[in-house]
């Protein structure tokens, strides 16, 4: 397969970051002005390329890079943000099923690769254990039967469709009919892309639509038409609501992020991508992952992973320094210490060792003692997991009863093991305390 240009781009920029000595106004120019002209040779709109890099020149100047990141790994790290909150940002859609049977509907225009997204539907949740079923109501494509049962019979999933009928309608009818007596989970509907003309094709898609009822409409757009496919996903939307997008041929096309940003500014929600030919090349949309791959990023993703688990342990102590702690508190600053490797939390070193226990201050202050501080920390963690959220948030309601539970819960946890966190919990909630009487006195004191 020939290297995706736009990867190519983007991987050499990358590169080019990372050589840099020093970053000064004109490098940071220059920078900004090549990730411009990528992302416009990938079809990105101009707006779209001016606000990406404008976000990313106003916060470089602005924001000051986490503690022991340098400014080209904070650039890097801005650039991967600004491509992910271009593409949606970063949560991920959710492919479960509401009810069923549940009903969904493919629409696009020929050569979407309606048919064949049907099938890769069809075989990522027969994968999750779902009985699918899978209607062909193309009556203009010659072939379409006949594609859409052999790969029905290659994934084992139920087909139905009517050779040689010219009734859509009649066939989606009779199709549900035969779904419904079949008891399947899901019901995938395959509709035409082509017409005499585009008005023909987006009334067909009403009707078919007003007939299915689907709880879901899944617009399928071939990647390499670009920015073409906001036209598309809005021409279809003055007819049928878009619930969903499927984007087929994300492999081989430099145009992918015009499609992906167009379609995005349309206001439709990109669920599925295709990556490949196969019926198994079909993924849940992701922006982090997809510019991950965009950006070659490699050990990027430990970059990306550091800076984030800093921010959130900056949170976590926001909150503490306030007072606000509780075990969800505690939760969340084991996942913090455990992404960024070293044993001790930042909190740790703002209290004197004298006032830890002493098997605290071996555990968790001895260097020689940092594979031991690892283990209890993961411990931990299975305790807190076993948890209900009402434990978390006021640890003052957990009594012997619920310590048992917790503790056979947690993987191989004692109840010793679960009390020795809450001691741990209550000593940080006492210098915490500690601390705020302290920072008033001294308040006091400077104001006097």
């Amino acid at each position: 397969m020939a290297p995706n240009p736009l990867i190519e781009a983007f991987t050499n920029l990358v590169n080019r970051i990372r050589g840099l000595n020093y970053i000064d106004e004109a490098t940071l120019k220059e920078v900004l002005r090549e990730i411009q002209r990528i992302l416009l040779k990938a079809d990105v709109s101009a707006d779209v390329v001016l606000s990406i890099t404008k976000a990313i020149e106003e916060r470089f100047r602005q924001e000051k890079p986490p503690q022991g990141i340098t400014s080209k790994e904070f650039l890097l790290y801005l650039l991967y943000q600004e491509l992910v909150k271009a593409l949606g940002g970063e949560e991920i859609p959710n492919v479960n099923i509401s009810k069923r049977p549940y009903r969904l509907m493919l629409i696009g225009i020929e050569g979407s690769g309606k048919t064949t997204s049907a099938a890769k539907l069809a075989r990522f949740y027969i994968k999750r254990n779902l009985r699918v079923g899978l209607i062909e109501t193309d009556t203009y494509r010659p072939g379409a039967y006949h594609q859409l049962k052999q790969l029905a019979e290659k994934i084992n999933a139920l087909f139905y469709g009517e050779e040689g009928s010219k009734d859509p309608i009649a066939i989606l009818r009779h199709g549900l009919e035969h779904m419904q007596r079949n008891r399947v989970d899901l019901i995938i509907i395959d509709t035409a892309g082509r017409h005499k003309n585009e008005e023909e094709l987006l009334k067909e898609a009403k009707a078919i639509y007003d007939e299915a009822k689907p709880d879901e409409v899944m617009l399928v757009i071939d990647a390499t038409v670009g920015r073409q496919a906001a036209a598309q996903t809005e021409a279809f939307m003055k007819y049928v609501p878009i619930h969903s997008v499927f984007l087929t041929k994300m492999d081989s096309t430099a145009k992918a992020g015009g499609a992906l940003t167009s379609v995005i500014r349309s206001g439709a929600r990109i669920k599925f991508i295709g990556v490949g030919e196969d019926i198994d090349e079909i993924e849940v949309f992701d922006a982090n992952k997809y510019v991950s791959r965009l950006l070659g990023m490699g050990d990027l993703e430990a970059l990306v992973e550091k800076i984030r688990a800093i921010e959130e342990e900056s949170k976590i102590m926001e909150e503490i320094e306030e007072g606000k702690i509780n075990l969800l508190t505690i939760k969340k600053q084991i996942d913090s210490i455990m992404k960024l490797g070293p044993p001790l939390s930042k909190i740790l070193e703002l209290l004197p060792s004298s006032m830890l226990p002493m098997q605290y201050r071996a555990v968790m202050l001895d260097e020689e003692k940092v594979s031991n501080a690892q283990e209890m920390l993961r411990r931990w963690r299975h305790i807190l997991d076993s948890m209900t959220k009402e434990e978390l948030l006021n640890p003052d309601i957990i009594n012997a009863s619920r310590i048992r539970r917790i503790a056979r819960g947690g993987a191989g946890v004692t109840p010793k093991d679960v009390k020795e966190l809450l001691n741990y919990y209550q000593l940080m909630k006492r210098m915490v305390n500690q601390l705020k009487k302290s920072r008033r006195r001294l308040g006091r004191l400077v104001g006097e």
